[in-house]
């Protein structure tokens, strides 16, 4: 008999894939998020919970079309304890009320009992920037300019040059070890030590200068007691995302928030969006302060204008037909008017009944009648013009 010592070995092999489960799972429910948040935009543009928010934070908003995942026990379709044949699962309907009675027919979206199903939906933690990706792909300043420019020097740093000098914080330390590793081959030696000054090298980057055109909208809200508070709350929500809209899509834009009644003041931004006032309107007042705020600050010449207003329409008939003069004396300054007028009514209002005659491609107006058409009117003011090929 042989004296060698027999050696057992065992091989084991593990599925590393098991562990990369939790990250497939994890960005299988981000892209599912973001096609829920697609399908949802015109809810989720108007929702009060974003509206309301700082606009920095992440916020808890419900989202149609975005299920859980469940468990279900299944025990191949086996008969356990209960009652019944054992076919039904988790999720079945078991009951459902007769139909008639005194409740409202429909999806349960009334006050009254109803006898349809209703549409489940899910809490999900969103960050605005995410639906802000989805709205904003498609939108653009329309007719801008070129203006005289203005120098924008980006904050980005781009490394795009590499050097044998610079600061030991910016070696770049691939290159380095295969410069190393080619002088070493080249003396013998296929390795990648000793490594000399000389092998060295160093990211280094170039500012880069940018030259935009200037840019200034001309926020202008009706704050009279005719705006109800679901009729400021959709002008604040279209104002709260084309603020959004043009900060995160143009370096040179400004803005100037114009509050009116049956007079017409400049105020800051936090005041546009939460201060509510009260009394008449006379729409006219805004428009004589945007004019004043171009006369004073914007020389056409040097600026892309952008007027927007927001009203119900309800205005004194006899200031129309100023309205008109002075809307005409703005777009001659201004590259778009645009005018968004939130009316429930299958009627136009007396100042939509004056500007529906105005003929002028510069001239935009988009009714409002419900929260999800701020996200329609953001499409309609701001649609991206094709390319010409």
């Amino acid at each position: 008999m042989s004296n060698e010592q027999e050696h057992n070995f065992v091989v084991s092999q593990e599925n590393w894939s098991l562990h990369r489960k939790g990250y497939q799972d994890q960005q299988r429910h981000n892209e599912k998020i973001k096609d829920a948040i697609k399908k949802n935009l015109p809810d989720l543009v108007s929702e009060e919970n974003i509206i309301m928010s700082n606009g920095k934070d992440v916020v808890k908003i419900p989202i149609r079309s975005l299920d859980e995942y469940k468990i279900r026990y299944n025990y191949e379709k086996s008969k356990h304890v209960g009652q019944g044949n054992g076919d039904s699962e988790i999720g079945d309907i078991v009951a459902r009320a007769p139909a008639g009675g005194d409740g409202q027919a429909g999806a349960g979206n009334g006050k009254k009992a109803g006898d349809k199903p209703g549409q489940d939906y899910y809490e999900s933690e969103v960050s605005i920037a995410e639906i802000e990706e989805a709205l904003f792909r498609e939108l653009e300043l329309p007719n801008l300019q070129e203006k005289e420019k203005s120098e924008i020097i980006t904050e980005k740093v781009e490394f795009n040059d590499v050097r044998k000098k610079g600061l030991m914080g910016n070696v770049d330390k691939k290159r380095t070890i295969l410069t190393a590793l080619k002088r070493n081959s080249r003396d013998g030696k296929a390795q990648i030590t000793p490594i000399y000054n000389d092998d060295l090298r160093f990211k280094t980057w170039n500012e880069v200068i940018r030259r935009d055109s200037k840019a200034v909208v001309l926020a202008m809200m009706d704050t009279s007691a005719s705006m109800g508070a679901f009729e400021k709350y959709i002008a604040r929500s279209f104002f709260f995302w084309m603020n959004r809209f043009l900060k995160t899509k143009y370096e040179s834009v400004e803005f100037e928030f114009i509050a009116h009644h049956t007079e017409a003041k400049v105020v800051t931004e936090e005041a546009f969006f939460s201060k509510g006032e009260s009394g008449g309107t006379i729409c006219s007042s805004a428009y004589y302060k945007a004019l004043e705020v171009i006369e004073e600050k914007y020389n056409p010449t040097r600026y892309n204008i952008y007027p927007f207003h927001f009203s119900d329409g309800e205005n004194i008939s006899s200031d129309n037909k100023t309205c008109i003069e002075l809307v005409n004396q703005l777009m001659e300054k201004s590259n778009m008017f645009g005018y968004g007028e939130v009316n429930g009514y299958n009627r136009y209002s007396t100042l939509m009944n004056a500007y529906k005659n105005i003929d002028n491609p510069k001239f935009k107006h988009y009714i409002l009648k419900e929260k999800a058409d701020v996200y329609h009117a953001m499409k309609s003011f701001f649609k991206k013009t094709p390319e010409r090929v």
